[in-house]
Order: structure tokens, then C-alpha cells, then sequence
């Protein structure tokens, strides 16, 4: 998240694993928070913990008991609290936790990352996932009716994103996420919607980091040039129908291997465009490429093959990993 709301990928900003939160380079790297706080609007946001995001901008950075809290009725609360201020242009976060409060209770606190119990019942994890989603999906029809009831749809940008996948069993070694740089973890959705916008589903291949120069594009909020340029690029084109080259997106995550608690710096990376992607497991220094459009599971490892998309896609991987 990080990454998403400074629109720059964690090699640059500082901030590249759990454990580096407090690293980003702020005076660097201006979040979408900072641009929102400088424009006048009010912001807030509502987490499960302060490692999620970066707290500069925000006028309230609030953190919510994710076992107890009823975060529907929460979230519509503040949201009512928003409304209240009148002539007041706002922003807010809101992270749905509860499907991370039932993987942490039903599946990290009972299995490890090798536990024979997990990878041979894929239909029961399968179950418990579905299950877990549903409850986001009743959470987010009552934020959007609250919205739609305060009548907030009729002049805000809202977006809904998820900011990974999860394992249900496709891969021993990974029983969650952030182990691997499998596409069951690393494809996420996101929906946007303001009045007046073009309908339209982009089907190329976008990256998170894009998010927010999409939103300051929208919002007619103009970049700072005084920080450090943004890695990321303005999905607006794409919104409109337009058509525009496919960027490469660059991964990477900190596998613990047979550890209880991940390394302090990635040891898993990954380059990734619609058609191939290859994964750099510099843990044991083995390598793996996949043809996405042929092998979507990630089943046929084709490197070694002599296939020159290998050679490319290595040497724009380390370009983006030590880009200062």
C-alpha cells in the first residue's frame, strides 16, 4: 500500500517489506494523502495497523480492533461524520480486515507454509476463502448504500481495490501469501467510479503503483515537481477508450522459507507483462518463467529454453530492482 499511495515501487521509497514501514523516504516521495491534506481536503483513514499505510496527511490515522469491531457500521459512522462537514472536500481509507482476521485465526495460526493438513484439502481452503469473501461482499453493498443514501455518489471518486490474493493451496511452500510471486497472490481488481465517467473494463495489464497519478489526474490535482517522479503512470487513457502501450510490473516479497517470520529484505522478485512472467528466487537462485496466456497456473516452467524473452525480461527486472 505503500507503493500504491506514493505511486512508486518499494525499491525506491524505502519502504520494501514488513519490517521497513518506517523507512519510506518521505521527504522523497509525496503520497496521495500529502496532495489530498494540501489541497484542503480532510482525511482519514480506518486500519487494522499502523504498518499499512503511510500516516503522512492524514488528520485522523485511526486504527480499529479487527476482532471486535462491526467495521460496516463503523465505516458508516465516519462516513456520516464526513458528510457533516460542510464545504469540505475529504478522503478517506478504509481497509476491510476481516478476511486477513480469518486467515490469521483459521489458517497462519494453524499451519505452517509445508503442513501436509493444508495443501491436500484445496476444497476445504477453497470453502473457508469463499466464505471469508462473501463477508466482504456485505460489507462493501452497505458502504455503498450508506454512500449512496448520503448522497455522496453524486460528486466523489470512490475506489475499490484489493491489495493481494491468497493461497488456497496451489503451491507447497506458500499457505497464505508473501512467500512467492505466483499469480494467485500477485492479481488483484480494482474498481473506480465518478459521475460523468466512461464506462469501460481495461483488460491490458495495470499496476497499483498507477493508481495514484490516475487519481490526481482525475481530480485535477497537479504532480509536485519538487519529489522524486513517480514510477507509476495515469490509467485516465485507458479509462477513456484509449489505447496505450502495456507497462511491465515489477514484484517482489520476502519468502521465510521454513522460518516463522519473513527476512528483512526480499529475497523473491518478479517481472510480470499479460503474456510471460519471470520469477527470480534469489533465496536459492533459481529461476522460472511461465507463458501466462498458455499456462496461467504457472505449472510449466520454460526457463533455460533459449526463448530471448528471458534475456529481456531479466534485464528490465534488475533495472527496475536497482533504480535509485
Amino acid at each position: 500500500m505503500h507503493a500504491t499511495l506514493s505511486g512508486c515501487y518499494g525499491t525506491r521509497t524505502g519502504t520494501n517489506s514488513y519490517w521497513s514501514t518506517f523507512k519510506f523516504k518521505k521527504n522523497n516521495f509525496k503520497t496521495l494523502t500529502e496532495y489530498f491534506h494540501e489541497n484542503q481536503y480532510y482525511t482519514l483513514c480506518d486500519i487494522v495497523n499502523r504498518l499499512v499505510i503511510p500516516k503522512q496527511g492524514f488528520d485522523e490515522f485511526l486504527i480499529h480492533d479487527e476482532e471486535k469491531d462491526n467495521l460496516a457500521d463503523r465505516h458508516c459512522k465516519l462516513l456520516e461524520q464526513m458528510k457533516e462537514k460542510e464545504n469540505k472536500n475529504f478522503f478517506t481509507f478504509f481497509q476491510f480486515s476481516n478476511i486477513h482476521t480469518g486467515i490469521m485465526n483459521e489458517v497462519l495460526k494453524v499451519y505452517d507454509n509445508f503442513s501436509e493438513d493444508y495443501f491436500n484439502n484445496r476444497e476445504l481452503n477453497e470453502q473457508r476463502y469463499d466464505k471469508l469473501f462473501k463477508k466482504s461482499e456485505i460489507y462493501l453493498s452497505k458502504i455503498l448504500e450508506k454512500i449512496h443514501s448520503l448522497h455522496l455518489d453524486k460528486n466523489s471518486l470512490i475506489c475499490i481495490m484489493s491489495d493481494h490474493g491468497i493461497s488456497v493451496g496451489e503451491k507447497i511452500g506458500e499457505r497464505a501469501y508473501g512467500a512467492f510471486c505466483y499469480d494467485y497472490t500477485l492479481r488483484t481488481f480494482g474498481l473506480m467510479k465518478w459521475p460523468k465517467m466512461i464506462h469501460n473494463t481495461i483488460s491490458q495489464q495495470v499496476r497499483t503503483i498507477d493508481l495514484m497519478p490516475t487519481i490526481l489526474e482525475i481530480l485535477e490535482i497537479e504532480l509536485d515537481s519538487s519529489y522524486e517522479l513517480l514510477d507509476g503512470e495515469s490509467l485516465l487513457p485507458l479509462l477513456n477508450g484509449e489505447k496505450t502501450s502495456e507497462n511491465l510490473a515489477y514484484s517482489e516479497t520476502a519468502n521465510p522459507l521454513n522460518d516463522k517470520k519473513p527476512p528483512k529484505e526480499p529475497n523473491t522478485i518478479s517481472i510480470r507483462s499479460s503474456k510471460w512472467k519471470l520469477i527470480i528466487n534469489e533465496y536459492n537462485n533459481t529461476k522460472e518463467l511461465y507463458d501466462l496466456e498458455s499456462d496461467p497456473l504457472e505449472k510449466n516452467n520454460v526457463v533455460g529454453k533459449g526463448l530471448e524473452i528471458e534475456d529481456y525480461l531479466a534485464k528490465r527486472l534488475y533495472e527496475i530492482k536497482n533504480k535509485s
